[in-house]
């Protein structure tokens, strides 16, 4: 296959416009592009290689983290990304309990929950909810940061919480990240 470098003129100017490489020239002399360049790759449910991570959330910001964490949970931090298909590597967070919150969010901020019947309303601030569950505030950023679909409920089961360092993932043989600090 041999390639030819073939230059437009514009007719109202003096010297070319610009050059396009083409793959070849058919028998009838036209031009014929090479149409494999402009293919567009979308990833599939088979196609998609999903690994395992741990990132430790000591001492980070509770919205900067989670932010993180669902980009790549979403697979968002993959050359491969598609928007319809789960992507994203399986992501075990450790240390949840050692998170942090800016200012005086842990004790002001209210989180609503609802139990379905009337006058069910509840609220509920992250101090108590880290004494009673410390993974459930780290839990709760997280999914909210996610699509509210199928699709966001199927990613939101690749993401594992623990309270400590210990996890009992080792078997999948998790690599170690480093978010920005």
């Amino acid at each position: 296959m041999r390639l030819k470098k073939v230059v437009f003129l514009h007719s109202n100017s003096f010297g070319p416009c610009s050059a396009h490489w083409f793959s070849a020239i058919n028998f009838k002399g036209r031009i014929k592009v090479n149409t494999l360049s402009y293919k567009t790759i979308s990833a599939n449910k088979a196609t998609v290689k999903k690994e395992w991570v741990v990132i430790d959330a000591t001492n980070a910001v509770l919205g900067r983290f989670s932010s993180e964490v669902a980009s790549i949970l979403r697979g968002k931090n993959k050359a491969s990304y598609t928007p319809h298909v789960d992507c994203g590597d399986n992501v075990i967070v450790i240390n949840a309990e050692k998170i942090r919150m800016t200012g005086k969010k842990m004790s002001d901020r209210v989180i609503w929950t609802y139990t379905g019947y009337p006058g069910g309303q509840r609220e509920v601030t992250p101090a108590q909810m880290m004494a009673k569950d410390p993974t459930r505030v780290v839990e709760h950023a997280i999914k909210g940061m996610l699509p509210k679909n199928r699709l966001g409920r199927e990613v939101f089961r690749n993401l594992h919480i623990y309270a400590g360092d210990k996890h009992p993932h080792e078997a999948q043989m998790p690599k170690m990240i480093e978010l920005q600090k």
